[in-house]
Protein backbone atom coordinates (compact mmCIF):
# COMPACT_ATOMS: atom_id res chain seq x y z
CA UNK A 1 0.00 0.00 0.00
CA UNK A 2 1.67 3.00 -1.45
CA UNK A 3 1.76 6.15 1.61
CA UNK A 4 2.86 9.67 0.01
CA UNK A 5 3.92 12.25 2.77
CA UNK A 6 2.38 15.74 2.69
CA UNK A 7 3.73 18.12 5.44
CA UNK A 8 2.54 16.53 9.01
CA UNK A 9 -0.30 14.46 6.92
CA UNK A 10 0.52 10.97 5.32
CA UNK A 11 -1.67 9.32 2.51
CA UNK A 12 -2.06 5.78 2.51
CA UNK A 13 -3.86 3.15 3.98
CA UNK A 14 -0.94 1.64 6.39
CA UNK A 15 -0.40 5.37 7.61
CA UNK A 16 -3.81 5.72 8.44
CA UNK A 17 -4.92 2.45 9.37
CA UNK A 18 -6.27 2.80 13.40
CA UNK A 19 -8.39 5.33 11.93
CA UNK A 20 -9.01 3.87 8.67
CA UNK A 21 -10.48 0.92 10.65
CA UNK A 22 -12.12 2.86 13.13
CA UNK A 23 -13.95 3.98 10.05
CA UNK A 24 -14.95 0.93 8.54
CA UNK A 25 -16.25 -0.24 11.74
CA UNK A 26 -18.78 2.52 12.49
CA UNK A 27 -19.56 2.01 8.53
CA UNK A 28 -20.57 -1.24 9.75
CA UNK A 29 -23.06 0.22 12.52
CA UNK A 30 -24.29 2.43 9.36
CA UNK A 31 -25.18 -0.48 7.74
CA UNK A 32 -26.76 -2.53 10.66
CA UNK A 33 -29.35 0.18 10.94
CA UNK A 34 -29.89 -0.33 7.68
CA UNK A 35 -30.42 -3.96 7.72
CA UNK A 36 -32.69 -4.04 10.52
CA UNK A 37 -35.20 -3.14 8.03
CA UNK A 38 -34.87 -5.45 5.12
CA UNK A 39 -36.87 -8.91 7.06
CA UNK A 40 -39.32 -7.19 9.08
CA UNK A 41 -40.55 -4.37 7.64
CA UNK A 42 -42.22 -6.07 3.82
CA UNK A 43 -43.73 -8.69 6.46
CA UNK A 44 -45.03 -5.96 9.01
CA UNK A 45 -46.76 -3.98 6.13
CA UNK A 46 -48.09 -7.06 5.38
CA UNK A 47 -49.22 -8.97 7.95
CA UNK A 48 -49.69 -6.39 10.87
CA UNK A 49 -50.63 -2.95 8.32
CA UNK A 50 -52.48 -5.47 5.95
CA UNK A 51 -51.08 -3.58 3.11
CA UNK A 52 -52.41 -5.62 -0.08
CA UNK A 53 -51.16 -2.84 -2.42
CA UNK A 54 -47.85 -3.22 -3.25
CA UNK A 55 -47.36 0.19 -4.41
CA UNK A 56 -48.62 1.54 -0.85
CA UNK A 57 -46.12 -1.27 0.69
CA UNK A 58 -43.36 0.19 -0.73
CA UNK A 59 -44.00 4.13 0.09
CA UNK A 60 -41.33 2.96 3.03
CA UNK A 61 -38.92 2.31 0.49
CA UNK A 62 -39.40 5.55 -1.30
CA UNK A 63 -38.98 7.62 1.60
CA UNK A 64 -36.22 6.57 2.33
CA UNK A 65 -34.52 6.42 -1.10
CA UNK A 66 -35.69 10.04 -1.89
CA UNK A 67 -34.73 11.51 1.11
CA UNK A 68 -31.37 9.70 1.24
CA UNK A 69 -30.47 10.96 -2.39
CA UNK A 70 -31.24 14.46 -1.58
CA UNK A 71 -29.32 13.75 1.69
CA UNK A 72 -26.42 12.59 0.03
CA UNK A 73 -25.91 14.72 -2.24
CA UNK A 74 -25.70 17.90 0.69
CA UNK A 75 -23.44 15.49 2.87
CA UNK A 76 -20.62 16.43 0.18
CA UNK A 77 -21.44 19.74 0.33
CA UNK A 78 -21.70 20.35 4.07
CA UNK A 79 -18.33 18.12 4.64
CA UNK A 80 -16.19 20.61 1.96
CA UNK A 81 -18.01 23.18 4.27
CA UNK A 82 -18.10 22.54 7.74
CA UNK A 83 -15.80 19.42 7.71
CA UNK A 84 -17.10 15.53 8.07
CA UNK A 85 -16.78 15.15 11.61
CA UNK A 86 -19.57 17.15 12.38
CA UNK A 87 -22.08 15.48 9.15
CA UNK A 88 -21.15 11.88 10.58
CA UNK A 89 -22.66 13.03 14.05
CA UNK A 90 -25.49 14.94 12.75
CA UNK A 91 -26.46 11.70 10.74
CA UNK A 92 -26.18 9.67 14.14
CA UNK A 93 -28.28 11.82 16.38
CA UNK A 94 -30.87 12.01 13.61
CA UNK A 95 -30.97 8.18 13.91
CA UNK A 96 -32.02 8.56 17.56
CA UNK A 97 -35.98 8.21 17.59
CA UNK A 98 -36.16 5.51 14.41
CA UNK A 99 -36.21 2.45 16.58
CA UNK A 100 -38.93 3.79 18.52
CA UNK A 101 -41.13 4.79 16.08
CA UNK A 102 -40.65 1.85 14.41
CA UNK A 103 -41.29 -0.40 18.04
CA UNK A 104 -44.40 1.41 18.65
CA UNK A 105 -45.54 3.11 15.04
CA UNK A 106 -49.21 2.51 15.18
CA UNK A 107 -49.94 3.51 11.68
CA UNK A 108 -48.10 2.76 8.51
CA UNK A 109 -47.23 6.22 8.62
CA UNK A 110 -45.17 6.20 11.49
CA UNK A 111 -43.29 3.65 9.70
CA UNK A 112 -42.33 5.74 6.28
CA UNK A 113 -42.09 8.63 8.83
CA UNK A 114 -39.26 6.73 10.12
CA UNK A 115 -37.51 5.48 6.86
CA UNK A 116 -37.34 9.93 6.24
CA UNK A 117 -35.27 10.28 9.36
CA UNK A 118 -33.59 6.45 8.08
CA UNK A 119 -32.23 8.18 4.81
CA UNK A 120 -30.96 11.47 6.24
CA UNK A 121 -29.45 9.18 8.72
CA UNK A 122 -27.56 6.86 5.95
CA UNK A 123 -27.38 9.91 3.46
CA UNK A 124 -25.33 11.80 6.41
CA UNK A 125 -23.26 9.27 7.96
CA UNK A 126 -22.61 6.01 5.00
CA UNK A 127 -21.38 9.24 2.65
CA UNK A 128 -19.37 10.56 5.40
CA UNK A 129 -17.37 7.57 5.96
CA UNK A 130 -16.77 7.22 2.14
CA UNK A 131 -15.57 10.53 1.95
CA UNK A 132 -13.45 10.10 5.13
CA UNK A 133 -11.76 7.02 3.84
CA UNK A 134 -11.08 8.36 0.19
CA UNK A 135 -9.47 11.06 1.90
CA UNK A 136 -7.35 9.20 3.81
CA UNK A 137 -6.76 6.29 1.23
CA UNK A 138 -4.42 8.29 -1.33
CA UNK A 139 -4.81 8.04 -4.99
CA UNK A 140 -3.26 4.20 -5.08
CA UNK A 141 -5.52 1.97 -2.87
CA UNK A 142 -9.24 3.48 -3.67
CA UNK A 143 -10.86 0.18 -4.98
CA UNK A 144 -9.46 -1.32 -1.89
CA UNK A 145 -10.29 1.31 -0.35
CA UNK A 146 -14.12 1.17 -0.95
CA UNK A 147 -14.19 -2.43 -1.52
CA UNK A 148 -13.11 -2.97 2.90
CA UNK A 149 -15.77 0.29 3.41
CA UNK A 150 -18.68 -1.02 1.13
CA UNK A 151 -17.69 -5.03 2.74
CA UNK A 152 -18.32 -3.57 6.16
CA UNK A 153 -21.08 -1.51 5.44
CA UNK A 154 -23.28 -4.45 4.14
CA UNK A 155 -21.64 -7.42 5.82
CA UNK A 156 -23.07 -5.70 8.48
CA UNK A 157 -26.56 -5.54 6.52
CA UNK A 158 -26.74 -9.29 5.47
CA UNK A 159 -25.75 -10.02 9.36
CA UNK A 160 -28.81 -7.86 10.75
CA UNK A 161 -31.10 -9.18 7.90
CA UNK A 162 -30.50 -12.55 9.59
CA UNK A 163 -30.43 -11.98 13.24
CA UNK A 164 -33.74 -10.10 13.12
CA UNK A 165 -35.66 -12.59 10.99
CA UNK A 166 -34.53 -15.23 13.86
CA UNK A 167 -35.46 -12.63 16.38
CA UNK A 168 -38.62 -12.05 14.49
CA UNK A 169 -39.64 -16.10 14.33
CA UNK A 170 -38.54 -16.34 17.66
CA UNK A 171 -40.72 -13.19 19.45
CA UNK A 172 -42.17 -11.53 17.06
CA UNK A 173 -42.15 -8.93 14.12
CA UNK A 174 -42.38 -6.09 17.21
CA UNK A 175 -40.40 -4.98 19.26
CA UNK A 176 -37.22 -7.24 19.76
CA UNK A 177 -35.80 -7.28 16.66
CA UNK A 178 -35.23 -3.11 16.80
CA UNK A 179 -34.19 -3.24 20.01
CA UNK A 180 -30.47 -4.12 17.66
CA UNK A 181 -30.91 -0.70 16.22
CA UNK A 182 -31.28 1.23 19.07
CA UNK A 183 -28.14 -0.67 20.11
CA UNK A 184 -26.06 -0.27 16.88
CA UNK A 185 -27.44 3.59 16.82
CA UNK A 186 -25.88 4.12 20.17
CA UNK A 187 -22.52 2.73 19.52
CA UNK A 188 -21.79 4.23 16.34
CA UNK A 189 -22.68 7.93 17.82
CA UNK A 190 -19.97 7.27 20.66
CA UNK A 191 -17.46 6.13 18.62
CA UNK A 192 -17.94 8.64 16.22
CA UNK A 193 -18.09 11.18 18.88
CA UNK A 194 -15.08 10.05 20.85
CA UNK A 195 -12.66 8.53 18.65
CA UNK A 196 -13.45 9.29 14.78
CA UNK A 197 -10.90 12.42 13.88
CA UNK A 198 -11.19 14.97 11.03
CA UNK A 199 -9.56 14.24 7.55
CA UNK A 200 -10.87 17.15 5.63
CA UNK A 201 -7.40 18.21 5.88
CA UNK A 202 -5.91 15.09 3.62
CA UNK A 203 -8.12 15.93 1.27
CA UNK A 204 -6.72 19.44 1.10
CA UNK A 205 -2.72 18.09 1.18
CA UNK A 206 -3.66 15.87 -1.63
CA UNK A 207 -5.49 18.58 -3.90
CA UNK A 208 -2.03 20.84 -2.94
CA UNK A 209 -0.14 18.18 -5.09
CA UNK A 210 -2.63 17.07 -7.33
CA UNK A 211 -1.16 17.29 -10.81
CA UNK A 212 -3.42 15.10 -13.15
CA UNK A 213 -6.51 15.27 -14.85
CA UNK A 214 -8.43 17.98 -17.03
CA UNK A 215 -10.87 18.95 -14.55
CA UNK A 216 -9.16 21.40 -12.15
CA UNK A 217 -9.66 22.50 -9.14
CA UNK A 218 -12.37 25.52 -9.28
CA UNK A 219 -15.37 24.30 -9.55
CA UNK A 220 -18.85 25.49 -9.02
CA UNK A 221 -21.36 22.84 -7.53
CA UNK A 222 -23.92 23.83 -10.13
CA UNK A 223 -20.54 22.50 -12.59
CA UNK A 224 -19.80 19.49 -10.43
CA UNK A 225 -23.39 18.39 -10.77
CA UNK A 226 -23.54 18.88 -14.58
CA UNK A 227 -20.16 16.71 -14.87
CA UNK A 228 -21.49 13.79 -12.73
CA UNK A 229 -24.78 13.65 -13.69
CA UNK A 230 -24.29 14.05 -17.81
CA UNK A 231 -21.31 16.06 -19.18
CA UNK A 232 -18.17 14.05 -18.15
CA UNK A 233 -18.65 10.08 -19.87
CA UNK A 234 -17.40 8.38 -16.81
CA UNK A 235 -18.77 9.74 -13.88
CA UNK A 236 -22.44 10.51 -15.41
CA UNK A 237 -22.08 6.68 -16.73
CA UNK A 238 -21.00 5.54 -12.91
CA UNK A 239 -24.09 7.80 -12.17
CA UNK A 240 -26.63 6.02 -14.27
CA UNK A 241 -25.35 2.70 -13.21
CA UNK A 242 -25.59 3.12 -9.84
CA UNK A 243 -28.74 4.22 -9.96
CA UNK A 244 -30.37 1.43 -11.76
CA UNK A 245 -28.21 -0.92 -9.70
CA UNK A 246 -30.09 0.70 -6.04
CA UNK A 247 -33.22 0.30 -8.25
CA UNK A 248 -33.06 -3.62 -8.37
CA UNK A 249 -32.21 -3.25 -5.00
CA UNK A 250 -35.23 -1.80 -3.92
CA UNK A 251 -36.85 -4.49 -5.77
CA UNK A 252 -35.21 -6.79 -3.49
CA UNK A 253 -35.48 -5.22 -0.56
CA UNK A 254 -39.19 -4.67 -0.66
CA UNK A 255 -40.83 -7.50 -2.90
CA UNK A 256 -38.46 -10.38 -2.79
CA UNK A 257 -40.04 -11.23 0.95
CA UNK A 258 -43.23 -11.34 -0.39
CA UNK A 259 -42.45 -13.31 -3.09
CA UNK A 260 -40.87 -15.97 -1.15
CA UNK A 261 -43.40 -15.36 2.06
CA UNK A 262 -45.92 -16.08 -1.21
CA UNK A 263 -44.18 -19.14 -2.02
CA UNK A 264 -44.79 -20.66 1.66
CA UNK A 265 -41.07 -20.45 2.60
CA UNK A 266 -40.58 -19.79 6.76
CA UNK A 267 -39.80 -16.58 8.01
CA UNK A 268 -36.43 -18.21 9.11
CA UNK A 269 -35.78 -18.97 5.28
CA UNK A 270 -36.75 -15.76 4.18
CA UNK A 271 -34.54 -14.16 6.42
CA UNK A 272 -31.51 -16.30 5.37
CA UNK A 273 -32.11 -15.41 1.49
CA UNK A 274 -32.56 -11.56 2.45
CA UNK A 275 -28.92 -11.95 4.17
CA UNK A 276 -27.87 -13.94 1.19
CA UNK A 277 -27.66 -11.55 -1.61
CA UNK A 278 -25.81 -8.99 0.53
CA UNK A 279 -23.42 -11.11 2.46
CA UNK A 280 -21.91 -12.05 -0.98
CA UNK A 281 -22.20 -8.47 -1.91
CA UNK A 282 -20.88 -7.75 0.91
CA UNK A 283 -17.61 -9.96 1.12
CA UNK A 284 -17.22 -10.09 -2.51
CA UNK A 285 -15.95 -6.14 -2.62
CA UNK A 286 -12.81 -7.61 -0.48
CA UNK A 287 -11.87 -8.88 -3.81
CA UNK A 288 -13.56 -6.96 -6.58
CA UNK A 289 -12.21 -3.35 -5.19
CA UNK A 290 -8.71 -4.33 -4.97
CA UNK A 291 -9.33 -6.18 -8.76
CA UNK A 292 -10.25 -3.10 -9.90
CA UNK A 293 -7.09 -1.30 -8.68
CA UNK A 294 -5.26 -3.69 -10.88
CA UNK A 295 -7.40 -4.72 -13.85
CA UNK A 296 -9.27 -1.21 -13.79
CA UNK A 297 -12.83 -0.31 -13.24
CA UNK A 298 -15.18 -0.60 -16.45
CA UNK A 299 -14.48 -4.60 -16.84
CA UNK A 300 -16.04 -4.85 -13.46
CA UNK A 301 -18.88 -2.05 -13.84
CA UNK A 302 -19.75 -3.62 -17.44
CA UNK A 303 -19.76 -7.23 -16.51
CA UNK A 304 -21.63 -7.05 -12.73
CA UNK A 305 -24.90 -5.05 -14.22
CA UNK A 306 -25.11 -7.70 -16.74
CA UNK A 307 -24.37 -10.50 -14.49
CA UNK A 308 -27.28 -8.77 -11.83
CA UNK A 309 -29.58 -8.93 -15.11
CA UNK A 310 -28.95 -12.59 -15.14
CA UNK A 311 -29.59 -13.59 -11.34
CA UNK A 312 -32.44 -11.16 -11.48
CA UNK A 313 -33.96 -13.40 -14.78
CA UNK A 314 -33.05 -16.70 -12.37
CA UNK A 315 -35.32 -14.85 -9.52
CA UNK A 316 -38.46 -14.02 -11.75
CA UNK A 317 -38.12 -17.52 -13.26
CA UNK A 318 -37.50 -19.41 -10.33
CA UNK A 319 -39.86 -21.33 -7.56
CA UNK A 320 -37.97 -22.88 -4.68
CA UNK A 321 -35.64 -21.99 -1.59
CA UNK A 322 -32.41 -23.43 -3.34
CA UNK A 323 -32.91 -21.90 -7.07
CA UNK A 324 -33.45 -18.27 -5.07
CA UNK A 325 -30.33 -18.76 -2.83
CA UNK A 326 -28.65 -19.39 -5.96
CA UNK A 327 -30.12 -16.45 -8.23
CA UNK A 328 -29.04 -14.65 -4.78
CA UNK A 329 -25.43 -15.71 -4.44
CA UNK A 330 -25.25 -14.26 -8.55
CA UNK A 331 -27.16 -10.95 -7.48
CA UNK A 332 -24.45 -10.31 -5.25
CA UNK A 333 -21.53 -11.08 -6.89
CA UNK A 334 -22.82 -8.60 -9.68
CA UNK A 335 -23.11 -5.58 -7.47
CA UNK A 336 -20.01 -6.28 -5.48
CA UNK A 337 -18.52 -5.87 -9.31
CA UNK A 338 -20.08 -2.76 -9.20
CA UNK A 339 -20.55 -1.33 -6.09
CA UNK A 340 -17.07 -0.21 -4.77
CA UNK A 341 -15.59 0.29 -8.42
CA UNK A 342 -18.11 2.76 -8.97
CA UNK A 343 -17.01 4.92 -6.43
CA UNK A 344 -13.33 4.67 -7.06
CA UNK A 345 -14.45 5.50 -10.85
CA UNK A 346 -15.30 8.53 -9.53
CA UNK A 347 -12.38 9.23 -7.09
CA UNK A 348 -10.08 8.55 -10.08
CA UNK A 349 -11.84 11.27 -12.27
CA UNK A 350 -12.79 14.43 -9.57
CA UNK A 351 -9.99 16.32 -8.48
CA UNK A 352 -9.62 16.00 -4.59
CA UNK A 353 -11.15 20.09 -4.37
CA UNK A 354 -14.63 18.98 -5.48
CA UNK A 355 -14.43 15.04 -5.18
CA UNK A 356 -16.64 15.03 -1.92
CA UNK A 357 -18.88 17.09 -4.07
CA UNK A 358 -18.72 14.38 -7.01
CA UNK A 359 -18.84 11.54 -4.40
CA UNK A 360 -22.54 13.22 -3.33
CA UNK A 361 -24.23 13.82 -6.55
CA UNK A 362 -23.21 10.62 -7.62
CA UNK A 363 -24.69 9.20 -4.31
CA UNK A 364 -27.57 11.23 -5.14
CA UNK A 365 -28.49 9.61 -8.54
CA UNK A 366 -27.52 6.25 -6.91
CA UNK A 367 -29.56 6.17 -3.87
CA UNK A 368 -32.38 7.64 -6.50
CA UNK A 369 -32.99 4.52 -7.28
CA UNK A 370 -34.42 3.25 -4.53
CA UNK A 371 -36.89 5.69 -4.81
CA UNK A 372 -37.56 5.27 -8.83
CA UNK A 373 -37.43 1.13 -8.05
CA UNK A 374 -40.04 1.35 -5.29
CA UNK A 375 -42.39 3.02 -7.25
CA UNK A 376 -41.91 1.25 -10.86
CA UNK A 377 -41.44 -1.92 -9.19
CA UNK A 378 -44.90 -1.35 -7.34
CA UNK A 379 -46.82 -0.26 -9.98
CA UNK A 380 -45.58 -2.98 -12.50
CA UNK A 381 -46.30 -5.64 -9.49
CA UNK A 382 -49.81 -4.35 -8.49
CA UNK A 383 -50.61 -4.08 -13.30
CA UNK A 384 -48.70 -7.77 -13.44
CA UNK A 385 -47.51 -9.54 -10.03
CA UNK A 386 -44.09 -9.64 -8.48
CA UNK A 387 -42.35 -11.71 -11.46
CA UNK A 388 -43.50 -9.82 -13.98
CA UNK A 389 -41.81 -6.60 -12.23
CA UNK A 390 -38.56 -8.70 -11.62
CA UNK A 391 -38.15 -9.05 -16.03
CA UNK A 392 -38.91 -5.30 -16.15
CA UNK A 393 -35.95 -4.32 -13.38
CA UNK A 394 -34.03 -7.27 -14.61
CA UNK A 395 -34.30 -5.55 -18.48
CA UNK A 396 -33.03 -2.30 -17.16
CA UNK A 397 -30.30 -3.57 -15.21
CA UNK A 398 -28.66 -5.20 -18.34
CA UNK A 399 -29.99 -2.09 -20.70
CA UNK A 400 -27.42 0.02 -18.01
CA UNK A 401 -24.58 -2.28 -18.45
CA UNK A 402 -24.04 -1.92 -22.02
CA UNK A 403 -24.66 1.72 -21.85
CA UNK A 404 -21.95 2.01 -19.55
CA UNK A 405 -19.38 -0.20 -21.88
CA UNK A 406 -20.43 1.70 -24.88
CA UNK A 407 -19.99 5.43 -22.70
CA UNK A 408 -17.75 4.85 -20.17
CA UNK A 409 -13.37 5.43 -20.69
CA UNK A 410 -10.91 3.29 -18.17
CA UNK A 411 -10.61 5.62 -15.35
CA UNK A 412 -7.68 4.02 -13.18
CA UNK A 413 -4.68 5.11 -14.58
CA UNK A 414 -2.78 1.91 -13.40
CA UNK A 415 -5.31 -0.12 -15.27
Amino acid sequence: MSTTMTGTLRLGLAANAAQFTLLVVVNALVGGVLGSERTVLPLLAEQEFHLTAYTAALTYILAFGATKAVTNFFAGTLSDRYGRKPVLLAGWLVAIPIPAMLIWAPSWGWIVAANVLLGVNQGLAWSTTVIMKIDLAGPGRRGLAMGLNEAAGYVAVAATAMATGALAAANGLRPTPFLLTAAYIALGLGLSAVFVRETRGHARHEAAIHTIGEHHAGLSTRQVFALASWREPALSSASQAGMVNNLNDGLAWGLFPILFATAGLSLTEIGALAALYPAVWGLGQLATGPASDRYGRKPFIVTGMLLQAVALAVIALADGFTAWAVAAVLLGAGTAMVYPTLLAAISDVAHPAWRARAVGVYRLWRDGGFAVGALLAGIVADLAGIRAATWVVAALTAASGLLAWGRMYETHRRA
